[in-house]
């Protein structure tokens, strides 16, 4: 289905066909574009980035590259193709064709659904507006716009739905998108991932490796929704979402190569003299990975929720790769484990299935982050480093769920308040490790260069070598 861009907002959506909605989102475009030059990528308005532009939606080849100045990107809608015939995969509609519009008694949990998730996609473009600022590459700077833009067009994505499907509420709540900002204390983003500071690339990293991973677990289970606009337009944001996820996963690596190459010249794993070399030792790596990996734990929700079940049994958002699952997909009797807090210890207990919707998907999510650190281990391991990267406990440094009120350590032990008082400068970033990190990040933009704290990617962008200007500035 390729996109047609012979029109003021490019879509495969038929838009033309429906002038009324047409108006609406173009009378809604030029806010877009008012909030994204305030509060998008600060003072790169002018550059000419080496873009991706989504052209067609098919599997074979759906990316156009050139060079584009960020105001001029042609934002969009996209649906992946639609699957004749489809049919709801889970809950108490299994069976029936899916939905076409929106099922009336299902509209406001559906309309919920769609906002929380559209809220995330320009939040973290807030999040991230400094960084170009600081960039360690041309190479990072180019992936980091990327990215930006790929997350203004999923917000595009979203709140086309809500004007094609919710009449003036979906009018109102695309407008509201655009007036909370993260961090913002009268007017935040909904979920608090969202409202957290990206300060420097090291955040960004761990950003795009962990709490991007999580946008690629609610997108895979909003996909199996039985509200068939909404499954084919994350089908489509889930090819953009793995590009997010591979910045993440090899800057993160990427640094600890640059870390370990550093240790064997000097001999040492003294995170001090580690430092004072200009790169960050793996210790600070830990407490940084330790962070944001239990902040994004938090996206996925409560242990036990009704609203999952819900989401559930109405058949509005499915599980992660639902149909491949060997199960009723009804959850009528079956049961899940569950971490609670009990006494002294976290303790794993059997729960419905039905309402442990959210703990399933968090354990999916943990295994995948699993999978990457493991990566980035054997990365350690070549150099011939002893130190193991590892995932906290997931009731470690909790706000949200059953264990938000307690005080966990890292490998899962209940700890009194004095203790967690007295440790938590070892389990987590401290303000020193933040000014240490944003001390490195002074920016290289010659190309081919890079920053001494990063190691070098194994290969450019799109075929082009290191060295090619991925980004072009002007005055």
């Amino acid at each position: 289905m390729s996109v047609n861009y012979s029109e003021r907002i490019p879509n495969n959506v038929g838009l033309s066909e429906n002038r009324r909605l047409q108006r609406a989102l173009e009378a809604w475009q030029p806010n877009y574009l008012r909030w994204w030059q305030a509060l998008g990528p600060e003072g790169a308005l002018d550059y000419d980035v080496y873009l991706r532009t989504a052209i067609s939606v098919e599997t074979d080849g759906w990316a156009n590259f050139g060079y584009v100045k960020m105001p001029d990107y042609r934002w969009g809608i996209f649906l992946a193709k639609p699957d004749e015939g489809r049919t709801i995969a889970f809950g108490d509609h299994r069976g029936e064709p899916a939905w076409q519009e929106v099922p009336g008694e299902y509209r406001s949990s559906l309309r919920r659904l769609i906002v929380t998730q559209g809220d995330t996609e320009p939040a973290s473009v807030e999040q991230q507006r400094h960084l170009g600022r600081t960039c360690p590459s041309l190479y990072d700077l180019r992936n980091l716009f990327q990215i930006n833009v790929e997350e203004g067009r999923h917000l595009w994505a979203m709140v086309y739905l809500l004007h094609a499907y919710f009449g003036r509420d979906g009018r109102e709540e695309a407008d509201a998108m655009l007036e909370r900002h993260s961090g913002d204390p009268d007017k935040p983003r909904i979920l608090g991932a969202f409202n957290e500071p990206t300060p420097h690339w090291l955040a960004y990293f761990l950003f795009t490796y962990f709490t991007d991973r999580d946008g690629k677990y609610q997108l895979a289970s909003l996909a199996e929704s039985g509200f068939d606009p909404l499954a084919r337009t994350c089908q489509f944001m889930l090819t953009e979402e793995a590009h997010h996820m591979f910045v993440g996963e090899t800057g993160v690596m990427r640094i600890i190569q640059r870390t370990c190459e550093v240790m064997r010249e000097l001999h040492t794993d003294d995170p001090e003299r580690l430092r004072a070399a200009g790169v960050i030792d793996l210790p600070t790596m830990q407490r940084f990975v330790n962070f944001h990996y239990s902040v994004s734990l938090d996206l996925f929700g409560q242990e036990l929720s009704t609203n999952g079940a819900t989401y559930f049994t109405t058949g509005l958002k499915g599980r992660y790769h639902e149909t491949r699952i060997a199960d009723d997909h009804r959850l009528t009797n079956a049961t899940w484990p569950v971490s609670v807090p009990q006494a002294s210890a976290i303790v794993r207990e059997e729960q419905p299935a039905l309402l442990a919707i959210n703990e399933r998907l968090r354990d999916d999510y943990i295994v995948d982050c699993q999978r990457g650190l493991n990566r980035c281990n054997k990365e350690i391991e070549k150099h011939g480093v002893e130190m193991v990267l590892t995932l906290p406990h997931r009731a470690f440094h909790r706000r949200s769920g059953v264990c938000a009120d307690v005080h966990v350590s890292p490998d899962g032990r209940i700890v009194t308040a004095d203790e967690w008082a007295r440790q938590a400068q070892q389990w987590l970033p401290t303000q020193e490790d933040h000014a240490f990190v944003a001390a490195l990040m002074q920016p290289v933009t010659a190309p081919g260069k890079m920053a001494s704290w990063i190691a070098p990617p194994s290969r450019g962008i799109h075929g082009k070598p290191l060295e090619y200007a991925y980004v072009k500035f002007h005055g």
